[in-house]
């Protein structure tokens, strides 16, 4: 992708969110992995079926596998238990006017059309078994090839694989898996006024927050993190850290230094370095987000954002932009931000120009999710960042009036 002009103004956090996805170019190559060591991966190839899915008719829990006419036309009188049948077991034919007593994932007689649950049944002196209520056919049988069908595509290319896809990929005795590599990001940090955690507090410093904060994030995200450490604030410090950064990763990530002010190098570093497609988001916390290109002698670059120095800035950045512009690079889908009605349990003045993204709680009594300042809204609250369920939408210079509906953002999707 070749570096557009610099758009006037602000972005809206829509566009901007779309052409960061726009943007994204999937990984090339792949690596086979062991099932068990690939939670968070991405899948290389489309998955399809070795087996159907249950591979046998079986039972679906403990119980009296049985034909319904036979026990209708048994009447007071009850059907014998010829068979037992547990998981694992040959099963034999099921005799005429008798039943099987079966177990949960036991493959039931070929002429059984009914599991009676074992609640349900009680046996007399004889062993033989009355059942309480209506016994229907197919009822209790996991039928073989239900769920899908050997040959059938289990899986897209693309497709992140949680616990759940494992387990599935695992039932079919998959063993190994091709996924895409594992993106490669430089985590920087600029700022004299930074130390480490750990280091002596001096009066004017920072704890880098950020950095651990980003750190965690994209190890979430299922990256692998070169962390740069802190970055003199001058700009040979940052030329010379950027270069080293776009000559070894996919992926630039820088916190600090982004906004226009005299100590704020990174947009004009990378404007030697390569290029710049935007600069500034209409959102409030993370307005100074910026993203671009290092030139590294390919048609593309490396890719580099930046985000703003205040963490929770930083973290609004990361959750509604950076981390669909990773997936996409990753090969994964990437939707729309997820919104969803919520009642407002709080007013506030809206900010001029930009949309805010108020940290909020849900409360849910009542039957109507109601949203609840987290705590307070600066950009370097993290308090109410870590507490905070979501994001209450505010549209540009458009007040919250307690008591009214308004687009909630859920938390929950900038999860994997």
């Amino acid at each position: 992708m070749s570096c557009a002009t610099l758009a006037k103004g602000l972005l809206d956090l829509d566009v901007a969110r779309a052409r960061l996805i726009a943007a994204a170019e999937p990984l090339s190559g792949e690596e086979a992995v062991a099932v068990e060591s690939a939670c968070g991966r991405v899948l290389a190839h489309d998955v399809f079926a070795h087996l159907d899915m249950p591979g046998i008719d079986n039972s679906a829990m403990d119980g009296y596998a049985l034909r319904t006419a036979e026990l209708a036309a048994a009447g007071d009188a009850g059907l014998p238990v010829a068979l037992r049948v547990p998981a694992g077991a040959e099963v034999a034919p099921l005799p005429e006017g008798a039943c099987a007593r079966i177990f949960t994932g036991a493959p039931v007689p070929a002429s059984a059309d009914c599991v009676i649950p074992q609640e349900r049944v009680t046996r007399d002196a004889g062993g033989r078994i009355h059942v309480s209520g209506e016994a229907r056919g197919g009822a209790n049988i996991r039928r073989r090839g239900e769920e899908y069908r050997a040959g059938e595509r289990l899986m897209s290319s693309g497709s992140p694989l949680d616990a759940a896809a494992l387990a599935m990929l695992a039932s079919q005795g998959i063993a190994e898996v091709a996924v895409r590599p594992r993106l490669k990001v430089a985590l920087l940090s600029t700022g004299d006024e930074l130390i480490e955690p750990g280091i002596p507090y001096e009066s004017g410093r920072v704890y880098n927050s950020n950095r651990v904060m980003l750190q965690a994030l994209l190890v979430a995200a299922h990256c692998e993190v070169v962390d740069l450490g802190i970055v003199a604030d001058t700009p040979a410090a940052l030329h010379d850290a950027l270069s080293r950064a776009r000559d070894n990763t996919d992926l630039v990530l820088c916190t600090g230094g982004v906004s226009v002010g005299e100590e704020d190098h990174v947009r004009p570093v990378l404007e030697r370095l390569g290029g710049l497609v935007f600069h500034g988001v209409a959102i409030k916390p993370g307005k100074p987000f910026a993203f671009g290109y290092l030139d590294d002698g390919t048609p593309e670059g490396v890719p580099l954002i930046g985000l703003p120095g205040n963490p929770v800035a930083s973290l609004v950045g990361w959750q509604l932009l950076a981390l669909p512009f990773v997936r996409g690079c990753q090969g994964r889908t990437v939707g729309p931000l997820e919104r969803f009605p919520v009642r407002a349990g709080f007013a506030r003045r809206g900010a001029p120009g930009r949309t805010e993204l108020v940290r909020v709680v849900l409360d849910w009594q009542g039957g109507h999710p109601t949203a609840h300042l987290a705590g307070g809204q600066g950009s370097h609250m993290l308090r109410a960042a870590s507490q905070a369920h979501g994001y209450l939408l505010m549209a540009a210079d458009t007040d919250v009036e307690e008591g009214h509906d308004y687009p909630y953002v859920p938390g929950g999707q900038f999860h994997d």
